[in-house]
């Protein structure tokens, strides 16, 4: 085996000073502080340059392959796998799933390494300046992120884009909450993802949220939001007796925007691997695969075992989380949402409901109810058509 350039100028100069302590010309103490050795370390090359010469002196150990070397086969199986299935797959994603699926018994540093070797993975940048690190809040359901990201999640449609409603506990990390939807984040879906957890774990103490149409009521752009005047989620959390917390910056919502780019990163190639190209099918596998080796995987204990989450009793919660907007019933007994005409039955007691004030209530699932005060008037279907009898 041919030793390096700066191998073989190295012993040469190592040869040179040790022949001339030997001649006398230089002390043994500056020998060593020539060679940057310890005295003892002297010694023994002394020893190797009498007893095997300038071979000696060059490092024997290059020509002897090392026992623990990974097999050369075994190292090219695994680059292949990683080129022509996991391409795009993140480090630690692709090693997770090269021992579970593959058998792969490599080390995450050795397969980080050689996938940049073989330039197939970018060097990382280095980060950012310092920040001071939030700590967690100590109780599962203290504090929740819900946030969604609008991205082209399924890459064989890469023409299509889709949003992803996610929420987030901040004391676990787990994800509660996922489903892909093909508008944005409408009043709909995000209170369709909050019943979901109201029902599943309970009401919350708060929700962090970034400042949204649907979040807050900014007059305009640039402007601090008007809290007086509360949409349709921050009435439906008030009621709830939910703290809503408002982001103001990326970085101060930082835990979110790790978990959004974190789903981008693994969720997409998952996607992508499993075949899945309909939008019913990858919610399928949100909800029965993925969400569970996500919060395997990236799940923690909270430092409280105490859970924040309060019990729902008998809350009915299509009356809040509900498109809710006043309305002036007319002369015809008929008040109209959404361009959809309600006609009003006639009501026990009353005469005529024209000129009442009433709330009209859009639900989640299309249908319409009108309120005065306590009582409903009316409920109706997507097309206007009475349900029932109030």
């Amino acid at each position: 085996m041919a030793y390096s350039r700066g191998a073989v100028e190295r012993a040469m100069k190592v040869q040179e000073v040790i022949l001339r302590a030997i001649d006398g010309k230089l002390t043994w103490v500056q020998a060593a502080d020539i060679l940057g050795y310890s005295p003892r370390t002297i010694r023994r090359i002394r020893w190797r340059l009498q007893h095997f010469g300038y071979e000696g002196l060059l490092d024997r150990r290059r020509q002897i392959p090392s026992p623990k070397r990974a097999p050369v086969a075994d190292v090219q199986r695994l680059l292949a796998l990683y080129r022509e299935r996991y391409l795009g797959f993140n480090v630690r994603h692709f090693h997770q799933l090269a021992r579970r699926q593959h058998g792969v018994r490599f080390c995450y540093a050795f397969v980080k390494k050689a996938l940049q070797t073989a330039g197939l993975v970018a060097k990382q940048q280095p980060r950012g300046r310092h920040r001071r690190r939030r700590e967690p809040r100590p109780c599962f359901g203290e504090l929740l992120h819900l946030d969604g990201s609008r991205h082209r999640w399924l890459a064989l449609l890469p023409e299509r884009w889709f949003t992803l409603i996610a929420v987030v506990d901040d004391a676990t990390k787990r994800l509660l909450y996922a489903e892909l939807r093909e508008g944005g984040e409408s009043v709909t879906a995000i209170m369709m993802a909050l019943r979901a957890v109201l029902e599943h774990y309970g009401v919350p103490m708060a929700l962090y949220t970034d400042r949204a149409h649907w979040a807050v009521h900014t007059p305009t752009s640039g402007s601090a939001p008007d809290r007086r005047h509360p949409t349709q989620v921050g009435r439906a959390l008030a009621r709830l007796g939910i703290e809503h917390i408002l982001g103001y910056s990326p970085q101060a919502r930082g835990r979110s925007e790790r978990a959004n780019r974190t789903l981008q990163d693994r969720l997409v190639n998952e996607l992508r691997v499993a075949g899945i190209a309909t939008l019913a099918a990858a919610n399928r596998y949100v909800r029965d695969h993925f969400l569970p080796a996500f919060n395997t995987e990236f799940g923690r204990l909270p430092a409280d075992p105490a859970s924040a989450f309060v019990p729902m009793g008998r809350v009915d919660l299509d009356q809040i989380l509900c498109v809710e907007d006043e309305r002036t019933v007319g002369r015809d007994n008929v008040v109209t949402a959404d361009r959809v005409p309600l006609q009003l039955v006639k009501q026990p007691g009353r005469r005529t409901c024209a000129g009442l004030r009433v709330l009209v209530r859009r639900h989640l699932n299309g249908h319409h109810s009108v309120w005065y005060g306590g009582r409903c008037l009316g409920r109706y279907d997507p097309t206007g058509q009475p349900l029932r009898a109030a």
